[in-house]
């Protein structure tokens, strides 16, 4: 093999790597929550989500998911759905939003979600506005989630796509507002 073709190797397999990384550049703590209505589910059933009214209640966990029974994604669901007890305590709201087979978000929501929390279609206006773009799955959502406190407020960012770390890290933040 020769220094270019290792090079060219090199810059391609960094290219790949790049190309197949979810988006990271969430917004930042600290900066205002893009206001957002949609339609989702909640334990079968067909609802409005409204993030302005939900915040009037508390903070909200608003986490982003690829697209409905996936592996990852039913991990994630359930893992809310087993903690909401937790974050109820917190005075906090869990809000699930994915762009990925949204037809089947009324059954997801009641048997992954365990008709525990709203689990809603993600818009592109609103994929753009929190910067969730899948960017090896354009139209598709990363795993993201965001701790949004009551003043409307970005207070924690977190994007990863192993479903392991969403729970527990935002599950803390609310936890630490609610001491506050």
């Amino acid at each position: 093999m020769t220094k270019r073709s290792k090079t060219l190797s090199l810059v391609a397999a960094v290219a790949a790597i790049a190309l197949s990384a979810p988006a990271t550049a969430e917004l930042p703590a600290g900066a205002k929550a893009p206001a957002f209505k949609a339609q989702g589910a909640r334990a079968g059933k067909t609802v409005s989500v409204d993030l302005a009214g939900a915040l009037k209640k508390g903070p909200v966990v608003l986490y982003f998911f690829p697209a409905a029974f996936t592996a990852g994604c039913n991990i994630e669901a359930n893992a809310f759905a087993q903690n909401i007890g937790a974050y109820r305590k917190a005075g906090a709201t869990v809000i699930g939003m994915t762009a990925g087979n949204t037809d089947q978000l009324k059954e997801f929501s009641a048997k992954e979600c365990a008709g525990q929390f709203t689990v809603a279609a993600a818009s592109p206006g609103v994929i753009k506005a929190y910067d969730v773009s899948l960017a090896n799955k354009p139209g598709y959502t990363s795993r993201t989630t965001y701790v949004i406190g009551r003043d409307g407020r970005i207070v924690d960012a977190f994007s990863d796509m192993a479903p392991k770390g969403h729970i527990s890290r935002s599950l803390e933040v609310v936890r630490k507002l609610a001491a506050r």
